[in-house]
């Protein structure tokens, strides 16, 4: 029984047309629409439409704060993620932070963050100065903190402290 379910996964995975590509401007609603969601989903938190727009599209006029790449499935975005960059002196090179990870929820267990995290990975192959990434979850968030650990991440010895601003 066990390997029928996971055939139909695989079928699953395969009849999916997903697309991975680095986001454009024109996708910052989609983008938009799924920080809402995530903020919500996550922390249960109601962000301003102005202020996550203002925010999105910065990323697009200002290449130093990061890149936007997306899951679409037949010119759909279902899903996406951000990088940011960290400068590390320890090894003269540049951690790229994951951020603002979201699949819509019908996409979810499907491969979908995996196939993006794989577009990042080869991206700082071709880039060559990336020696690491990293990323920040939710305590409680353990199916993500599973899929992570699946990929090939592992937890840190860094805890995070904050200090907010706003």
């Amino acid at each position: 029984m066990k390997i029928l379910k996971q055939s139909r996964f695989r079928l699953n995975l395969v009849s999916m047309s997903i697309k991975i590509r680095l986001a454009e401007e024109n996708d910052a609603s989609a983008l938009v629409n799924f920080n809402q969601a995530m903020a919500m989903e996550t922390e249960g938190k109601s962000l301003s439409t102005e202020t996550l727009t203002k925010g999105v599209k910065a990323v697009f006029q200002d290449a130093n704060k990061g890149f936007y790449v997306v899951a679409e499935d037949e010119g759909k975005v279902v899903g996406c993620l951000m990088i940011t960059f960290e400068w590390s002196d320890w090894r003269n090179g540049w951690f790229w932070w994951i951020q603002s990870v979201y699949v819509m929820p019908e996409y979810r267990g499907k491969g979908v963050y995996r196939q993006l995290y794989e577009f990042v990975k080869e991206k700082a192959k071709k880039t060559g100065s990336i020696c690491g990434f990293r990323l920040y979850v939710d305590r409680e968030n353990k199916i993500a903190q599973q899929v992570y650990k699946k990929l090939g991440m592992e937890e840190s010895n860094y805890i995070m402290f904050e200090e907010s601003l706003w």
